[in-house]
């Protein structure tokens, strides 16, 4: 009994795929691929908060997507910021943001100059990245 009964699940799934490619096919419709890119908002002092953020299109409306980075530059994490972690989260309206939270200037006051954050989108399942793909972000002395 449960065998066919899952049988005829699979089978109605299967019918129901099936289905769906057929009729994106006589359409022409592909289906969307989201892409995502990133831009800074701008230089932060040093003790505030700075933030780069992501725009994918088209959005992904049920659920969102997840979107890995990495951060490079002249900063050092610990020392002159908290270091974002990997992925973050792009909501159904297509937006999202990278928070960093600078820190108190640690460093002698010879060495007092701005050290870049750059933030480089990754490859991910669902997503492509575009142009940009990095941003770069001053943090001030």
């Amino acid at each position: 009994m449960k065998t066919k009964i899952s049988s005829k699940i699979l089978l109605g799934l299967g019918l129901m795929f099936v289905l769906v490619g057929a009729i994106t096919q006589v359409h022409g419709d592909m289906p969307a691929i989201s892409v995502v890119t990133i831009n800074s908002t701008g230089d932060v002092a040093r003790g505030k908060i700075g933030s780069f953020v992501l725009d994918m299109k088209p959005p992904i409306t049920f659920g969102g997507s997840y979107v890995n980075f990495s951060v490079s530059g002249t900063a050092v994490p610990w020392v002159d910021y908290v270091p974002p972690a990997s992925p973050t989260y792009i909501g159904p309206t297509g937006f999202g943001v990278i928070l960093i939270q600078t820190l108190p200037d640690r460093r002698a006051s010879s060495f007092r100059r701005a050290y870049d954050i750059v933030v480089t989108l990754e490859n991910g399942p669902g997503y492509l990245v575009g142009e940009p793909k990095s941003a770069k972000m001053a943090i001030k002395p």
